[in-house]
């Protein structure tokens, strides 16, 4: 992936993981014109950054927010501060939600 201008974080999240769900998150180049991009995506821009959710995984990470983070193991996003997260296993890829 380039880091142009239409570079973009995806991130989706699907049933798995050992806590019920666990998120996807994949650098995209967003098509010219947006053309392609589903109805069901909402893309969030703030500060030049990009992020693509759709809207089921949307429901679910409603008021989080995406850190990035540099460790001497490497370089990682995250999803940090969910409101509807009611835990999480220690590696950050997999949580369960509030009911």
């Amino acid at each position: 992936m380039s880091t142009s201008p239409q570079s973009a974080l995806r991130i989706t999240v699907e049933p798995g993981g050992c806590h019920g769900f666990q998120y996807f998150l994949t650098l995209i180049d967003l098509p010219p014109a947006l053309e392609g991009v589903s109805e069901e995506d909402t893309i969030f821009d703030q500060d030049g950054a990009r992020v693509v959710i759709d809207e089921s995984s949307l429901q679910l990470l409603n008021g989080s927010k995406v850190d990035y983070t540099m460790e001497l193991i490497g370089r990682q996003f995250r999803i940090v501060d969910g409101p509807g997260v009611k835990s999480s296993c220690g590696c950050g890829t997999s949580f369960d939600v509030k009911m």
